[in-house]
């Protein structure tokens, strides 16, 4: 079965690793290696996406460089709960939620852990509405005209419908950011959505990081002590809810956690690694796929830390002297000026284009991995329609065109993407601890004794998981306070 195609009814492990056909020997070099990395790539499309562009410079702005040592810490730690939820997704063949059902011989407690991710989905959905809204702002603003014509073009068969759209100038471009997720995720290759993902991941990376690199040679230019100073690991007095929120909203997040498993497996190293014979053979096939797995997830961290310290960087070079925190209604004007400022007026379009871009590209990979997960979810509960390569497969489709529908339709019942991002944000953040503790779980409990991880990397999946619970316990009610304030 090539690596684009999904796999067959994977709630069953059988159905991931079962055939000796699918056997593949591990690379035996790094640069072979680095030609199967790609569910890293998908997760750091995932991950830079509202949290980074909006969040994360925004407490630039406020703060400096105060907390960038947090950041890097941030980004780096989680990596661990990410690289264990690989390791026994590859190992077993289970992906997240059939994982998380099969948690305890106690039913109770694998169902109650679904209907939380359930609870979730629905916050994460509405979170996608705000992306979807956002898009269109975003590139309303950049191109004014197109919904101005689209307003008149709609005046001409209704006149109440072309005042609705002069009234919401951004649905046209909402509408149209629907449909090109749809396009791109119709039909459930994981080629696909690797390929795009890679050049918009890419792509936005090195423009941010490239701005960032530029404000050195700009009246703008960042202080080596204030970058020597957010390395020291202080954190400003007034700034403690701040120091909790950067860690919640950076680095990898609850929703990442439960798709990374996915994206494995689709990529091929489950069943790569083939049926568990216990022989010596598949333990070092097991051993040679978690190695690329653990490639794939430190390339990616790599890639979505600059992404995040460059995003940061802008807002503390550029707006924190100024005293600009982007929010409320000029938040995306306020935005741009991290560009306009320093480069010229001619940079805010290129701005707003790449902000639709960082947020599309969270829209439509969260919606691709939502409908995998869903698919997964009715496995697990043993849904004919699904038992099947071909139900599977024409389900996750279904999916695809859901979601994205839904999303939309969540945005043109609220319309304020901001709000509803830091919904969703409450909602991944509530859950990051449940994950972290459940991967304990599976390395102490689940997991094949042979491929245990090192002492080292076991030392730093505990701090993760004291770190994401401590956070979350101060973080999640303080977010909820300022929510309903």
């Amino acid at each position: 079965m090539p690596s684009d195609q999904l796999p067959a009814a994977s709630h069953i492990p059988a159905a991931i690793s079962a055939s000796t056909s699918a056997v593949k020997e591990p690379p035996a070099t790094l640069w072979q290696a680095l030609k199967m990395i790609g569910p890293g790539i998908i997760l750091a499309g995932t991950i830079v996406g509202s949290g980074e562009l909006i969040l994360t410079t925004a407490i630039g702005a406020k703060h400096g460089f105060a907390f960038l040592w947090l950041i890097l810490f941030s980004c780096v730690i989680k990596v661990f709960v990410q690289i264990e939820l690989g390791r026994y997704a590859i190992s077993s063949g289970l992906p997240t939620l059939s994982a998380l059902k099969n948690v305890s011989q106690r039913a109770w407690i694998g169902n109650t852990l679904l209907v939380w991710w359930i609870l979730m989905l629905f916050f994460t959905v509405f979170q996608l509405g705000g992306m979807t809204g956002g898009v269109g702002q975003s590139l309303h603003m950049a191109f004014p005209g197109v919904s101005d014509t689209f307003a008149t073009w709609a005046g001409h068969f209704s006149a109440g419908f072309g005042e609705y759209v002069r009234g919401h100038v951004e649905m046209p471009w909402a509408f149209l950011t629907c449909l090109v997720t749809i396009a791109i995720i119709f039909n459930g290759s994981y080629r696909r959505i690797e390929g795009v993902t890679t050049v918009l991941v890419v792509g936005v990376t090195l423009i941010t990081v490239a701005a960032t690199l530029a404000l050195f040679a700009t009246e703008y230019a960042p202080k080596w002590s204030d970058i020597g100073g957010g390395l020291l690991g202080r954190i400003p007095p007034e700034g403690i809810a701040d120091a909790f929120a950067v860690f919640g909203i950076t680095g990898v997040g609850a929703t990442e956690l439960f798709y990374y498993p996915y994206w494995c497996i689709e990529k091929g190293y489950g069943k790569f690694v083939g049926p568990n014979d216990g022989s010596s053979e598949w333990n070092a096939r097991a051993q040679g796929w978690i190695r690329v797995m653990h490639l794939d997830a430190w390339v990616s961290m790599v890639v979505f830390t600059l992404s995040t310290v460059a995003f940061y960087s802008m807002g503390a070079a550029v707006l924190h002297p100024q005293g600009m925190v982007p929010a409320g209604a000029k938040m995306i004007e306020t935005l741009s000026q991290m560009y306009r400022g320093p480069f010229g007026d001619w940079t805010q379009i290129l701005f707003l284009v790449g902000a639709g871009a960082v947020l599309f590209k969270t829209l439509y990979l969260a919606c691709a991995a939502n409908s995998r997960m869903v698919v997964d979810l009715l496995g697990a509960f043993q849904v004919s329609r699904v038992l099947t390569p071909e139900g599977r497969l024409k389900s996750i489709k279904l999916f695809c065109v859901l979601f994205p529908c839904i999303a939309l339709g969540m945005y043109l019942v609220n319309r304020d993407p901001q709000y509803m991002v830091k919904l969703g944000g409450i909602a991944q953040a509530a859950t990051l601890p449940m994950m972290a503790i459940v991967t304990l779980v599976f390395r102490y409990r689940k997991l094949e004794a042979k491929l245990k991880p090192s002492l080292l990397s076991d030392i730093f999946l505990w701090i993760a998981t004291l770190a994401i619970t401590i956070v979350a316990a101060y973080s999640v009610p303080d977010a909820i306070r300022r929510l309903l304030g």
